[in-house]
């Protein structure tokens, strides 16, 4: 796996590319927002929304073999709801996920493949819409 940095809007975003797929840190998008918020809190606000479950499960559905549906299923039943939390680990563990994962150590973060990147880049800032 190697990684790239590339600059958008003077902020430096890794890429790393896994399997000749770009999957693009995730974490580093969520420079752009401002507040007390975490990188951490805003993928996992993110990551509650109905939408983004429905995106992110025909991603998987469309692209991996080994997704498993069934667990993909409880967790949109439960989406949007108050006590609904879902962190990237539990997402990968749970449904085989192979669009986004999380890494720690060196270049650390959450890295996402390029489609589902930039879904979420978008959802954060209408910044990236027009990248």
């Amino acid at each position: 796996m190697k990684n790239n940095i590339i600059e958008v809007q003077n902020i430096k975003v890794n890429i790393a590319n896994v399997n000749d797929n770009d999957y693009i840190c995730i974490s580093d998008f969520t420079k752009f927002k401002e507040g007390k918020s975490t990188s951490d809190d805003i993928i996992r606000n993110w990551l509650r929304n109905r939408i983004t479950l429905e995106f992110l499960g025909t991603w998987e559905s469309i692209y991996n073999p080994n997704f498993n549906s069934v667990e993909f299923d409880g967790f949109r039943k439960n989406a949007g709801l108050h006590t609904f939390t879902l962190s990237v680990s539990e997402w990968c563990e749970k449904t085989n996920a192979i669009g986004i994962y999380s890494k720690r150590g060196k270049y650390g973060g959450t890295y996402a493949h390029k489609d589902i990147a930039f879904e979420f880049a978008s959802a954060i800032s209408p910044v990236f819409k027009k990248i």
